[in-house]
């Protein structure tokens, strides 16, 4: 590939704490394929010790942090991030991601195809990975080598053109502001995700219990997030089968106590059946690679606390509107 001063990329990365997993993100961007006077890496850091002098120590790379209060959403942080950025590329990672070396020039390459709009790498993993990483990997891999509906946020290469197009990230939003952005971008052109480059996700989820509080927290921005914008049938399911899937385990659980064992037990195969359909459409994505104990494990954990994140968002939007 050729490189000009058109091909000048801005990495840009919200940061809150964990600073060994921000500096192994900004190791794999200095060892990127790619000339370092081509790029500069903005971190919008939320932890005001953040220091140029403490993430790397590269004297040819141009790294900026800006510090911002902890209240600010990730959405404002990478808003921020763009008004700082002189490159008329815009790369976001998260602050616990490693690229593969080959990932800008990749990116360039498929974001020239016509009509794309934003595209993205693959997630892998160790093969000595805990099931759960596995489990999330399989997942964000459900689809390769082709254009999505939907890219989360932990590593996307847009023209700076296109972002101003799309309108920025949504700063209402606490959490599903990649669902939001990359919803809207859709609607200006492709959103594709390629196998010919890749990303570790550091950070990513080990542990069920860990896991289930996350995903209380990331599921609260559920209902905000379909706010002003229609919603396709596909998504429909993602709303309605964790509240379903609570709710029939409550009835279980109340059956149990004031009803029957019969009525308990109706209502708790009522609410099995959608976790153990989708645990064999994931094993089967799976390979093998994963037992099918540890996917029905992953579900068991992962719609109840979408649910129990959606309706704690739904109460705090009631609040805040009635303030």
């Amino acid at each position: 590939m050729t490189f000009s001063s058109k091909n000048f990329v801005s990495f840009i990365i919200p940061h809150k704490g964990r600073f060994e997993m921000l500096k192994q993100t900004l190791e794999s961007i200095v060892g990127l394929d790619y000339p370092r006077n081509k790029f500069e890496i903005i971190v919008v850091s939320q932890t005001p010790e953040t220091q140029t002098e403490i993430l790397i120590n590269e004297p040819d790379v141009s790294l900026k942090v800006l510090i911002q209060t902890a209240s600010q959403s990730i959405s404002a942080s990478r808003n921020i991030g763009v008004k700082a950025a002189s490159g008329d590329f815009l790369a976001f990672l998260d602050a616990d991601i490693a690229l593969s070396a080959n990932w800008v020039v990749e990116m360039h390459k498929h974001l020239s195809k016509e009509n794309r709009i934003i595209v993205s790498a693959m997630q892998v993993c160790d093969t000595e990975a805990p099931a759960l990483e596995k489990i999330r990997t399989h997942l964000s891999n459900a689809e390769l080598d082709c254009n999505l509906n939907f890219l989360p946020g932990r590593n996307l290469f847009m023209t700076r053109n296109a972002f101003e197009k799309i309108g920025g990230f949504p700063e209402h939003l606490i959490t599903c502001e990649d669902y939001y952005f990359t919803d809207k971008a859709a609607k200006l052109g492709d959103l594709y995700y390629t196998s010919d480059a890749s990303y570790i996700h550091i950070g990513e989820d080990k542990v069920y219990t860990d896991m289930f509080k996350k995903e209380i927290w990331r599921g609260q921005s559920n209902l905000q997030s379909i706010k002003g914008r229609k919603i396709p049938l596909r998504e429909i399911p993602s709303f309605i089968i964790p509240i379903a899937i609570f709710t029939c385990l409550i009835l279980s659980l109340f059956s149990v106590l004031f009803l029957s064992i019969s009525a308990a037990l109706i209502f708790l195969i009522l609410g099995m059946l959608p976790v153990v359909a989708y645990s064999m459409r994931l094993y089967s994505m799976a390979k093998n690679s994963v037992s099918f104990g540890s996917v029905l494990t992953f579900y068991t954990y992962y719609f109840p606390a979408r649910a129990i994140g959606t309706v704690a968002g739904l109460f705090k939007a009631i609040g805040a509107n009635h303030k």
